[in-house]
């Protein structure tokens, strides 16, 4: 069980930390992008505090909050994945935090199963 919890923390963390450098390199060093501009906020508002809240669902272990995170950055990591580039990767940061909910999910049933 507790190897399964620790998988999807990690997970979780790493995908967290990774879409939070890759909005970095988006806003901040990519040559078709102004960090004044109306696409920097939806972009922190659809990739970067999702990326936050996984992080913190992770060190938390609150499932329904990985979720919440996934479902906020799905739309946008769905039209990344098309593009050509490094920053198809928001697509599999986001379906890591579907892994990360999905192993903390599997850990609490496991555990419950455990107790009965």
């Amino acid at each position: 069980m507790m190897k399964i919890r620790k998988t999807g923390i990690f997970f979780g963390v790493i995908a967290g930390f990774s879409s939070i450098f890759l909005w970095i390199v988006f806003i901040f060093y990519n040559p078709y992008s102004n960090p004044t501009t109306e696409p920097t906020v939806n972009t922190f508002i659809t990739l970067f505090l999702p990326a936050c809240l996984a992080i913190i669902a992770s060190l938390s272990s609150k499932k329904i909050l990985m979720l919440i995170a996934f479902l906020w950055s799905l739309p946008i990591s769905l039209y990344l994945i098309g593009t050509p580039g490094v920053f198809a990767l928001f697509g599999v940061t986001s379906i890591s935090y579907l892994i990360s909910f999905l192993f903390m999910l599997f850990a609490k049933k496991r555990s419950e199963l455990k107790h009965i």
